[in-house]
């Protein structure tokens, strides 16, 4: 059951005070290093709601969080905690967006809810393993060797030896950021963007590894390619890879 609980923290600020909580919570005290409660803390996070037009009658919640670890935590925890009312849940780089039934569940409701879930722990290791072949033969690839002090072969292997998991979609449709690669794989975006990437390319940018679903402008930098078709709407779900999964790059091609 839920009721309006005050925190009792003098810090909170006021606007934060009241809250539609369940019964068993006890409250949270100015002895909290942070000056907050976890509940308050997390409820001050920008949201906004959004109602949908069309026959399927809908409201979207989005909750802006510290970084992607955090945005990723609470993605495990909302898909495994099965909510009321919850029909999608999209991960993005800081954010969470929750595409949820306004005659089954509230924002503030299902926003009190989220901020109980327990943190996913292992979430990482826990997703479908895709295994994507690749041919290391980008435009790239000797750049981002030397940029890095590397040889050609060893940005190979250290590629291909990560199992990375797919953080989130964006850009274009069935384009997946790919993280948990090898930090010394880390490199800044091509000091030129490009007005056409070739579909299939694999490519890096910052932290993240990236396959290009369809021909399109780009500014990573490509180390490789792919034949697997990463997008197809007459295919259901029309991408290879979704929040959540594991992936896993195989060479069959490239320097020695």
């Amino acid at each position: 059951m839920f009721a309006t609980r005050t925190c009792p923290s003098s810090r909170s600020p006021p606007s934060t005070r009241s809250h539609h909580l369940p019964d068993a919570y006890s409250g949270c005290s100015d002895s909290n290093p942070s000056g907050r409660c976890a509940y308050c803390r997390r409820m001050t996070a920008r949201q906004y709601v959004f109602p949908q037009a069309g026959d399927d009658l809908a409201a979207i919640a989005q909750r802006e969080l510290p970084d992607l670890d955090d945005a990723l935590r609470l993605f495990a925890s909302l898909t495994a905690a099965h909510l009321p009312g919850v029909v999608e849940a999209v991960p993005a780089a800081r954010t969470v967006l929750v595409k949820f039934d306004p005659l089954t569940t509230t924002a503030d409701e299902l926003g009190t809810r989220l901020a109980f879930l327990p943190a996913a722990r292992g979430a990482a290791a826990s997703g479908r393993l895709v295994t994507i072949a690749v041919l290391y033969d980008g435009d790239d690839l000797a750049e981002v060797a030397e940029l890095l002090g590397l040889s050609e072969s060893e940005v190979i292997d250290r590629h291909t030896a990560a199992t990375y998991r797919v953080a989130f979609g964006g850009f274009a449709p069935g384009f997946a950021y790919l993280v948990g690669g090898d930090p010394r794989l880390q490199v800044p975006r091509h000091p030129q963007r490009r007005t056409t990437v070739p579909a299939g390319s694999g490519a890096l940018a910052g932290e993240f590894s990236g396959l290009y679903p369809r021909s399109s402008p780009g500014g990573w930098q490509l180390i490789g390619r792919t034949e697997v078709t990463l997008w197809d709407l007459h295919r259901d779900p029309p991408a290879v890879l979704r929040p959540g999964m594991r992936v896993r790059f195989r060479n069959v091609g490239g320097p020695p």
